[in-house]
């Protein structure tokens, strides 16, 4: 790898930029590689144009930049996973194949558990299906003094949401369990006061048909929710009321297009209130309900 040059400048660091984009890929693409992998933030790239005799320090040196792009656009491997990182809510998480990057309209369900749970702090919380731990830090910071558990089949993913525990400072308040859905937490029926899943929910044709950078690249496991995309959404409604507390929250994600039956599901479960909540373009994504108090 050549060292980071001393001297680069704006003027110089712009015209890698231009021809990195001749090869192909969306520029708003190359920016995430520049600020996440390079130091390079879009408002302090914008100010390179008015001030191109700027030097510019590099977390990273040119040629690995150029390689992480071309490897981009040669496999259309995430970004996430060449740089390992992934910036979520005011996190940065690691990442890497075997887990699901964190999308922006998951953070929305952090919101919608702070709302939630406004009049009452959970003391005992669950994330079933947690992948990289996204929401499990999200909500350990959320209430410092909760604990919580965060599951999830793959090895793989627990592999990745431990240490970003750990990075926050969470490994003592959050346990990673292995298992499926409610199976790793046997011992806490009856006594989850929130629980929160953004589990697989794309039909099976519909995820065949993603774009090779998701479906070739980001874990089935994650994703594929079955010929209607409900399996995951049933196995955790079905045991929502075994498990959670009198007047525990039960908040799942869902595809764009199953509020309906996914709000029919949870009314099945004889949970109480089911109401849908929208993503940020105004789809219904979300369903919350509870126990009875």
């Amino acid at each position: 790898m050549e060292a980071c040059p001393a001297q680069l400048t704006g003027a110089e660091l712009l015209a890698w930029r231009r021809g990195q984009l001749q090869r192909g890929g969306a520029p708003a693409d190359l920016d995430w590689l520049l600020d996440l992998a390079g130091g390079v933030g879009w408002q302090q790239l914008q100010a390179l144009r008015l001030h191109p005799d700027q030097p510019v320090p590099l977390q990273r040196p040119l040629l690995e930049l150029e390689q992480l792009w071309r490897q981009h656009l040669a496999t259309k491997e995430p970004l996430q996973y060449l740089v390992g990182l992934c910036p979520w809510r005011d996190l940065e998480l690691r990442v890497a194949p075997g887990v699901l990057i964190p999308r922006a309209e998951t953070e929305l369900l952090v919101e919608l558990a702070s709302q939630c749970c406004a009049d009452r702090p959970p003391s005992r919380w669950a994330d079933l299906g947690t992948g990289s731990g996204c929401l499990a830090v999200a909500l350990a910071r959320l209430w410092p003094g909760s604990s919580g558990f965060a599951v999830d089949v793959s090895a793989e993913a627990l592999a990745q949401a431990s240490p970003n525990l750990a990075a926050h400072g969470l490994g003592s308040q959050v346990e990673c369990r292995q298992g499926s859905w409610w199976a790793p937490l046997a011992d806490q029926a009856g006594g989850l006061d929130l629980v929160v899943a953004n589990p697989p929910y794309i039909p099976t044709d519909v995820w065949q048909e993603l774009e090779p950078v998701v479906r070739e690249h980001e874990p089935a496991l994650a994703l594929d929710g079955g010929p209607d995309g409900l399996d995951a959404i049933r196995a955790i409604a079905a045991g929502a009321r075994l498990h959670l507390a009198p007047g525990g929250w039960l908040l799942l994600e869902h595809h764009h297009d199953q509020s309906a039956a996914v709000l029919a599901l949870l009314e099945q479960a004889c949970l109480t209130n089911p109401c849908a909540r929208p993503d940020l373009e105004g789809k219904l994504r979300f369903a919350a309900a509870r126990t009875a108090v």
